[in-house]
């Protein structure tokens, strides 16, 4: 499996039923270079899954950022990763609650039998150049479905839509 041709999304506002001050127009939305300029470089990543009994359950993880698509690995015991394994959905987010990038999506566990070995290459390149090792397999590719930021609360928040479903 080689990585996902991440089309560009449409970028719009959310909605939310409460009047929280989001503007109606699309004058100060954010560009997706927003929010791949602040994943790329980040240490430390938020990731919630769902646990067996539906209850929520966030970790924080390393990643990477290769070609555009987002990375992240740990232990193929650990309680997320094997909560992903049930459940491929998953929200990341950064650890700053003012320059908020949230991406919604599902993941594909990569391992040295499904994926390109290019590819697995590079991530342990992007990992060792990262933070001084290589990850290894397995490794979770995240597809975005939808994404969520903004720097200042109402006037920038922005929804980026990956799916024409949404």
């Amino acid at each position: 499996m080689s990585a996902p041709n991440i089309p560009a999304p449409t970028v719009t506002r959310p909605f939310i039923l409460d009047d929280y001050g989001i503007p109606k127009t699309m004058d100060g939305v954010l560009p997706w270079s927003y929010a791949t300029e602040r994943l790329a470089p980040a240490r430390n990543y938020w990731v919630s899954t769902t646990l067996p009994d539906g209850r929520p359950h966030a970790r924080p993880v390393w990643g990477v950022l290769v070609d555009g698509v987002q990375y992240f690995g740990g232990g193929p015991q650990t309680r997320w990763a094997r909560n992903l394994a049930a459940r491929p959905e998953v929200v990341l987010h950064l650890e700053s609650g003012d320059e908020v990038v949230i991406v919604e999506g599902t993941v594909t566990k990569l391992t040295e039998e499904n994926a390109d070995p290019d590819l697995l290459t590079r991530i342990d390149d992007a990992y060792e150049a990262k933070y001084n090792m290589r990850h290894g397999t397995p490794v979770w590719q995240l597809t975005p479905r939808v994404a969520f930021g903004w720097t200042k609360f109402p006037d920038d928040t922005t929804k980026w839509v990956f799916e024409s479903s949404e």
